[in-house]
Protein backbone atom coordinates (compact mmCIF):
# COMPACT_ATOMS: atom_id res chain seq x y z
CA UNK A 1 0.00 0.00 0.00
CA UNK A 2 1.06 3.61 -0.49
CA UNK A 3 3.10 5.56 1.98
CA UNK A 4 1.29 8.35 3.81
CA UNK A 5 2.70 11.85 3.68
CA UNK A 6 3.55 13.54 6.97
CA UNK A 7 1.27 16.50 7.64
CA UNK A 8 1.48 19.41 10.08
CA UNK A 9 -0.92 22.14 11.12
CA UNK A 10 -0.24 25.90 11.10
CA UNK A 11 1.51 25.59 14.50
CA UNK A 12 3.85 22.91 13.22
CA UNK A 13 2.13 20.11 15.17
CA UNK A 14 1.80 16.71 13.53
CA UNK A 15 -1.72 15.90 12.33
CA UNK A 16 -3.17 12.80 10.66
CA UNK A 17 -1.04 11.81 7.66
CA UNK A 18 -2.45 12.00 4.12
CA UNK A 19 -2.08 10.03 0.92
CA UNK A 20 -0.19 11.55 -2.00
CA UNK A 21 -2.63 13.68 -4.04
CA UNK A 22 -2.65 11.28 -7.00
CA UNK A 23 -3.82 8.34 -4.86
CA UNK A 24 -7.46 7.87 -3.86
CA UNK A 25 -8.99 5.96 -0.95
CA UNK A 26 -12.00 4.18 -2.44
CA UNK A 27 -14.75 3.05 -0.03
CA UNK A 28 -17.07 0.90 -2.11
CA UNK A 29 -20.37 -0.66 -1.13
CA UNK A 30 -20.99 -4.31 -2.03
CA UNK A 31 -24.73 -5.10 -2.24
CA UNK A 32 -26.32 -3.41 -5.23
CA UNK A 33 -23.04 -1.72 -6.18
CA UNK A 34 -20.62 -4.46 -7.24
CA UNK A 35 -23.16 -7.29 -7.33
CA UNK A 36 -26.72 -8.31 -6.64
CA UNK A 37 -28.40 -6.49 -3.76
CA UNK A 38 -28.75 -9.13 -1.03
CA UNK A 39 -30.20 -8.11 2.36
CA UNK A 40 -28.54 -9.30 5.57
CA UNK A 41 -31.74 -11.19 6.40
CA UNK A 42 -31.09 -13.60 3.49
CA UNK A 43 -27.38 -14.47 3.84
CA UNK A 44 -27.79 -17.83 2.06
CA UNK A 45 -28.13 -15.82 -1.21
CA UNK A 46 -24.77 -14.03 -0.79
CA UNK A 47 -22.65 -16.99 -1.91
CA UNK A 48 -24.30 -17.20 -5.35
CA UNK A 49 -24.94 -13.51 -6.02
CA UNK A 50 -24.06 -12.27 -9.49
CA UNK A 51 -21.22 -9.76 -9.68
CA UNK A 52 -21.17 -6.74 -12.01
CA UNK A 53 -18.37 -7.22 -14.58
CA UNK A 54 -17.89 -3.46 -15.08
CA UNK A 55 -17.39 -3.06 -11.31
CA UNK A 56 -14.79 -5.83 -11.27
CA UNK A 57 -12.93 -4.30 -14.21
CA UNK A 58 -12.89 -0.75 -12.83
CA UNK A 59 -12.06 -1.68 -9.23
CA UNK A 60 -9.18 -3.90 -10.32
CA UNK A 61 -7.96 -1.12 -12.63
CA UNK A 62 -7.94 1.31 -9.69
CA UNK A 63 -6.16 -1.26 -7.55
CA UNK A 64 -3.51 -1.80 -10.25
CA UNK A 65 -3.03 1.99 -10.50
CA UNK A 66 -2.08 2.02 -6.82
CA UNK A 67 -5.30 3.36 -5.31
CA UNK A 68 -6.53 2.05 -1.95
CA UNK A 69 -9.61 -0.18 -2.24
CA UNK A 70 -11.81 -0.88 0.79
CA UNK A 71 -15.27 -2.33 0.72
CA UNK A 72 -17.60 -0.60 3.19
CA UNK A 73 -20.69 -2.71 3.66
CA UNK A 74 -23.81 -2.98 5.79
CA UNK A 75 -23.12 -6.70 6.04
CA UNK A 76 -22.14 -7.74 9.54
CA UNK A 77 -19.06 -9.59 10.80
CA UNK A 78 -21.21 -12.74 10.65
CA UNK A 79 -21.04 -12.37 6.85
CA UNK A 80 -17.23 -11.96 6.66
CA UNK A 81 -16.41 -15.49 5.47
CA UNK A 82 -19.04 -15.65 2.70
CA UNK A 83 -18.16 -12.09 1.62
CA UNK A 84 -14.42 -12.72 1.40
CA UNK A 85 -15.00 -16.01 -0.47
CA UNK A 86 -17.36 -14.27 -2.92
CA UNK A 87 -14.89 -11.45 -3.60
CA UNK A 88 -12.07 -13.96 -4.13
CA UNK A 89 -14.21 -16.19 -6.37
CA UNK A 90 -14.92 -13.26 -8.69
CA UNK A 91 -11.37 -11.87 -8.62
CA UNK A 92 -11.89 -8.54 -6.84
CA UNK A 93 -8.61 -7.03 -5.65
CA UNK A 94 -8.84 -4.97 -2.47
CA UNK A 95 -7.02 -3.97 0.69
CA UNK A 96 -9.74 -4.53 3.28
CA UNK A 97 -13.41 -4.67 4.21
CA UNK A 98 -15.24 -2.54 6.77
CA UNK A 99 -18.38 -4.25 8.03
CA UNK A 100 -21.35 -2.71 9.84
CA UNK A 101 -22.07 0.39 7.73
CA UNK A 102 -25.42 1.82 8.90
CA UNK A 103 -28.30 0.62 6.76
CA UNK A 104 -30.84 2.76 4.96
CA UNK A 105 -28.86 5.22 2.84
CA UNK A 106 -29.04 9.02 3.11
CA UNK A 107 -25.39 9.06 4.18
CA UNK A 108 -23.71 12.26 5.34
CA UNK A 109 -19.96 11.84 5.79
CA UNK A 110 -18.36 14.45 8.05
CA UNK A 111 -14.58 14.46 8.08
CA UNK A 112 -11.65 16.86 8.39
CA UNK A 113 -10.12 15.33 5.24
CA UNK A 114 -11.25 15.80 1.65
CA UNK A 115 -14.33 13.69 0.92
CA UNK A 116 -15.73 13.14 -2.55
CA UNK A 117 -19.02 11.31 -2.73
CA UNK A 118 -19.96 9.42 -5.87
CA UNK A 119 -23.41 7.95 -6.12
CA UNK A 120 -23.42 4.67 -7.98
CA UNK A 121 -26.02 4.65 -10.72
CA UNK A 122 -25.93 1.21 -12.36
CA UNK A 123 -22.58 1.24 -14.24
CA UNK A 124 -18.91 1.61 -13.35
CA UNK A 125 -16.97 3.88 -15.70
CA UNK A 126 -14.04 6.25 -15.37
CA UNK A 127 -14.95 9.13 -13.06
CA UNK A 128 -15.68 12.55 -14.60
CA UNK A 129 -15.91 15.98 -12.98
CA UNK A 130 -19.36 17.58 -12.79
CA UNK A 131 -20.53 20.57 -10.80
CA UNK A 132 -23.32 19.75 -8.37
CA UNK A 133 -24.89 21.33 -5.32
CA UNK A 134 -23.54 20.01 -2.02
CA UNK A 135 -24.41 20.68 1.59
CA UNK A 136 -21.59 22.28 3.59
CA UNK A 137 -21.20 23.72 7.08
CA UNK A 138 -21.97 27.45 7.29
CA UNK A 139 -18.93 29.62 8.09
Amino acid sequence: MNELNKAVNSKGDLISPILPPEIKNYLIDIDGTIGDDIPNEEPWRMKDAEHYPDALEMINKWYDEGHVIYFFTSRTEDHREVTEEWLKKHGFQYHGILFGKPRGGNYHWIDNHVVRATRFNSKFTDLVVKTMDVQVFDD
